[in-house]
């Protein structure tokens, strides 16, 4: 989504690479940590063993971890060296706004909050606008501010993102109760 909402803006090339690799690392290391017995408890991810079963839980929290750190290096690294200041920092407050209390950890416990409730539809539309959905919009956004966009343009691009992040939750949603881990 970074890639593809900077060629919709005219945007291409390498340059995009850093903020399209961080969202690729916090994504990777999202995974790590919901599939930890504490969280998910799955001892599968795409039809192999998840990073838990392999190499243990400690393991997998410290890999988790060390991935989020790096996506925020590589695009802190990225921004001191060719992207405006002002932009830089609006990349890095973006990406951990959907890492954060407001994006895939608030999410994710709201989720665990949730086990045996039934929720009303604002509130399943929030937890899933904070989970995997924030960082949804985040991809959008990097892509956008890469591009440099206006502010109603970044507007419009981030309803457009909230809903493929509302729509990708709600699939994984019906996944994990209809899927097979193995598939």
């Amino acid at each position: 989504l970074v890639y593809a909402t900077a060629q919709a803006l005219g945007q291409d090339g390498p340059q995009l690479d850093p903020a399209a690799c961080a969202v690729e690392l916090i994504h990777a290391s999202s995974l790590v940590h919901d599939d930890l017995p504490a969280m998910d408890d799955d001892a599968l991810r795409r039809g192999r063993p998840t990073c838990h079963i392999v190499f243990g839980a400690a393991m997998a929290i410290l890999a988790g971890d060390a991935l989020q750190a790096l996506a925020f290096e590589l695009l802190a690294d990225d921004a001191m060296q060719r992207i405006d200041a002002a932009t830089g920092m609006a990349m890095l407050r973006a990406l951990g706004r959907a890492c954060g209390a407001e994006g895939m950890a608030g999410g994710q416990a709201l989720d665990l909050a949730a086990v045996g409730r039934k929720l009303t539809l604002a509130e399943l539309e929030h937890m899933h606008a904070c989970k995997t959905g924030a960082l949804i919009r985040a991809s959008v956004q990097l892509g956008a501010l890469i591009s440099g966009v206006d502010a109603d343009t970044l507007q419009a691009l981030d309803r457009y993102a909230s809903a493929v992040g509302l729509a990708f939750q709600v699939r994984d949603d019906i996944l994990d109760v209809e899927g097979e881990s193995a598939v």
